[in-house]
């Protein structure tokens, strides 16, 4: 357990352990997430990478996205797609 001063302006110094536990560096944002009566303070870096892996889990298989080379040559032909739209009224 660590422990932390809160200043008159509501202000506290992370404790040296919590901020390596949670990968903070200077300038780096936290977020505070409340849970019934507790409140969980977070990396919000790491929070929101997280949640992007939570919300793509599974469309790969759904893809057919086996290898990286597969997701490769998927992020290729999109980008195809999208130059050959952007330039067809360039004729």
């Amino acid at each position: 357990m660590e422990l932390a001063k809160i200043t008159s302006k509501g202000q506290i110094t992370i404790p040296a352990q919590i901020r390596r536990l949670l990968n903070l560096k200077d300038g780096d944002k936290v977020v505070f997430i409340t849970d019934g009566g507790k409140v969980i303070m977070e990396n919000s870096t790491r929070l929101a990478i997280k949640e992007a892996q939570d919300a793509f889990e599974g469309l790969a298989e759904e893809l057919g996205l086996k290898s990286e080379e597969d997701v490769i040559n998927l992020v290729k032909e999109v980008r195809k797609e999208l130059w050959e739209k952007k330039h067809a009224n360039n004729d």
